[in-house]
């Protein structure tokens, strides 16, 4: 009986706080890409804005389904608390890009809100990044709900769940999985990967483009990533009083994704 109060549950919170588009229906012709990262990473950044728009800026996008998952080189110290590798502010901002994806589940919506902010974390203003909300017509409402309360703790522990299990484990990011393929340092040549993996009907005019237009040839670097290691400051959820964060002590109670992470 244990087991079986177990399972609705937890597909209950699949279904409402995965980490992907349900705007259309699964095509298994489409390549999966998924994103693995953190918000104030320079490099998660740049490949962002300048070069991970280009699936939508083409035609890239009918044959791709993009996750983006916001947890990256973060580490839990409880259910509660966790440390992120450029401190409280990256926590913060990782969180409201979870809770982007949860509540605009449409790629194109939840990427350009991601994006623009990712835009003001490269100049060192993530503090302003509720104007990307307003610039994008999106409910500050909601997401004032999502990241304040426990919805925003649970998606950061779904990401942090996800992450820890990759195999192989991540090394760095940002850190890009195309079709279950780990690109490593390769992840600039995502395009080149995508049109590789990509076997269904219709294939894209960008996939035939000649490589001076998206070179296909991108020599990998090790230092256009942030390494793993265990350095940051503490971390609870936190909620922005005049644009400064401010820690909050927490309530006894867990959600129920806590109680079952712990479990596992």
């Amino acid at each position: 009986m244990a087991s079986s109060k177990l399972v609705f549950p937890f597909f209950l919170f699949m279904s409402l706080f995965i980490f992907h588009s349900d705007a259309a229906p699964y095509n298994y012709t489409k390549v999966n890409v998924s994103l693995y990262y953190e918000s104030l990473c320079p490099f998660c950044g740049n490949f962002i804005v300048n070069q991970l728009g280009k699936v939508f800026e083409t035609d890239l996008i009918s044959i791709v389904n993009l996750r983006l998952i916001p947890w990256g080189n973060a580490h839990r110290v409880t259910n509660i608390t966790w440390t992120c590798q450029h401190g409280p502010d990256e926590c913060l901002i990782n969180t409201v890009e979870a809770c982007a994806v949860n509540l605009w589940p449409d790629p194109k919506v939840h990427f350009k809100l991601i994006q623009c902010i990712e835009r003001l974390t490269l100049g060192g203003k993530q503090n302003l990044w509720r104007s990307c909300l307003g610039e994008q017509h999106l409910n500050q409402e909601l997401m004032n709900h999502c990241y304040n309360s426990t919805t925003g703790n649970d998606l950061q522990l779904r990401a942090a769940y996800e992450t820890e299990r990759l195999q192989p484990p991540h090394r760095f990011v940002p850190w890009v999985i195309v079709n279950n393929k780990t690109l490593e340092q390769d992840y600039q040549n995502y395009i080149t990967h995508i049109c590789k993996a990509y076997t269904g009907p219709n294939r894209p005019g960008t996939c035939s483009l000649p490589p001076e237009i998206f070179p296909s040839n991108i020599e990998p670097s090790v230092s256009q990533v942030c390494y793993t290691r265990k350095t940051g400051n503490s971390f609870a959820p936190q909620e922005e009083k005049a644009g400064s964060a401010k820690i909050l002590g927490r309530k006894k109670t867990q959600s129920w994704f806590m109680s079952w992470i712990h479990k596992n």
